[in-house]
């Protein structure tokens, strides 16, 4: 690049112009940064800017406005855009919204209910469910056995409840007599039967008919957990049939009845599992402390059940459902009734008055077994007493009553209650290893 020519038309004449008095330029931009006059000397612009050509009077100069550090710092405002604008694409009123939406409802409504009903009135034949049911009843359409039986008893078999202050419990038992007399257990009544506040009611089941009388304790027996309580100018009374408990055989088919948990007129049946079970005869909270020399059944037995009848299938008694086998406090297939028989021995003596009696020979014994067999060891003999007279020895072990195998203790003593008193009977003893025969006769 070559000097710029002083004498270029124009160029001369300008204030501008190359060499030219900066003190007289009048039109520049700004001053130069070393005129005298700049207010600020601090901000002029070094002689050395390599923004300018050196024959220009041009300089840069300042911003022209400061721009505030809050101003530089502030963000863009965004918009806020609500639901209805971004379904209706404006800010719709919300009554609008709410009368929209019910209007919509409404004629969805409308709309299923008539295709419902259309399609129900109009839907052809071969898309009709039409489920089949049986008619009638199995076989000829008469009632079972057991609904026979059941129908039969149900008026002679009540419930009982009995309170006494705080004290309360529930049972069952049966009509045994036409003067009102119910059979049941000594445990469901034995808690209240001593207290001046005692309350028995007892209640008939005669089809949809209930009927709640009240009722007294004629007589118990804590040995055998038998009672019999009475109710008064009760009319038509239906007394139960009472049958032979000696004619059981393993496999009959039995029926238990009673008011399980409450539930009165309920029916389970079974068959019979098991006879001559010796059962320990012992309830919480009552003075009962025996043993029965139980029958043994699967029929659906709980408590509630207790004193109410086992039946055979014509309808006759031949036990008193008393005792569950339970682990959960329900019905496990395991119950065991009072044979009737023994039942029907201590009512007669309670209905009279008397106390009932159990024969023994006077002996306390223990149960014994050495792997060859099992029986009730003689412990203790009392003085004068049957045994004693009869020459048992301590230490003797009683292994059979008449034709009835004893394993225990408890089995001994059933077994004397089912000879009798008075009645002669043979037992088998083993003494110093031999087997002897003693003729022997409860009192």
């Amino acid at each position: 690049m070559t000097d710029h020519p002083t004498d270029q038309p124009g160029i001369a004449d300008s204030p501008f112009a190359p060499g030219a008095d900066r003190a007289e330029a009048t039109g520049g931009l700004q001053r130069g940064p070393k005129d005298p006059s700049l207010a600020d000397a601090a901000t002029a612009e070094p002689e050395s800017s390599p923004w300018r050509e050196s024959w220009s009077r041009m300089v840069a100069g300042r911003p022209a406005r400061k721009v505030s550090a809050e101003r530089a710092e502030r963000k863009p405002v965004v918009p806020h855009v609500g639901v209805r604008r971004v379904i209706f694409g404006n800010d719709v009123p919300w009554r609008v919204v709410a009368a929209s939406a019910a209007a919509v409802l409404a004629i969805g409504g409308i709309g299923g209910f008539v295709g419902g009903w259309a399609g129900k009135t109009f839907r052809a034949d071969y898309q009709r469910v039409e489920l089949q049911q049986v008619e009638g009843r199995p076989g000829d359409g008469s009632m079972t056995q057991i609904g026979k039986v059941a129908e039969a008893l149900r008026p002679a078999v009540v419930s009982i409840a009995v309170q006494a202050g705080q004290v309360s419990g529930v049972g069952s038992g049966f009509v045994i007599d036409d003067k009102g007399h119910i059979l049941t257990n000594n445990h469901v009544v034995s808690a209240v039967a001593d207290k001046p506040d005692m309350e028995i009611s007892v209640t008939f089941y005669d089809g949809a008919n209930l009927k709640e009388v009240p009722a007294k304790v004629v007589g118990r027996d804590t040995k055998t957990d038998l009672a019999v309580i009475q109710v008064v100018d009760v009319a038509g009374l239906t007394v139960a049939q009472l049958g032979d408990s000696n004619k059981l055989a393993v496999g009959d088919t039995v029926i238990a009845m009673g008011s399980p948990q409450g539930l009165g007129g309920t029916v389970t049946s079974g068959i019979i599992s098991a006879l001559n079970r010796p059962v320990r005869l012992q309830a919480e909270g009552t003075d009962t402390d025996g043993f029965a020399d139980a029958i043994q059944t699967d029929a659906s037995i709980n408590p509630g059940n207790s004193g109410g009848p086992l039946v055979d299938i014509r309808g006759a008694v031949i036990g008193i459902n008393t005792v569950i086998y339970t682990v959960s406090g329900g019905s496990q297939g395991l119950g065991f009734s009072i044979p009737i028989n023994s039942a029907v021995a201590v009512a007669e003596q309670l209905i009279a008055g008397e106390e009932p009696s159990h024969p023994g020979i006077g002996v306390t014994a223990r149960t014994v077994s050495n792997g060859a067999f099992s029986g009730a060891e003689v412990a203790t003999i009392l003085p004068g007493g049957v045994a004693d007279r009869d020459g048992l020895r301590e230490g003797d072990v009683i292994t059979a009553v008449g034709d009835r195998s004893v394993s225990s203790a408890d089995e001994l003593t059933v077994a004397l209650w089912t000879v009798g008193a008075g009645n002669e009977t043979v037992m088998k003893v083993v003494r110093d290893g031999a087997e002897m025969d003693v003729s022997i006769a409860p009192e």
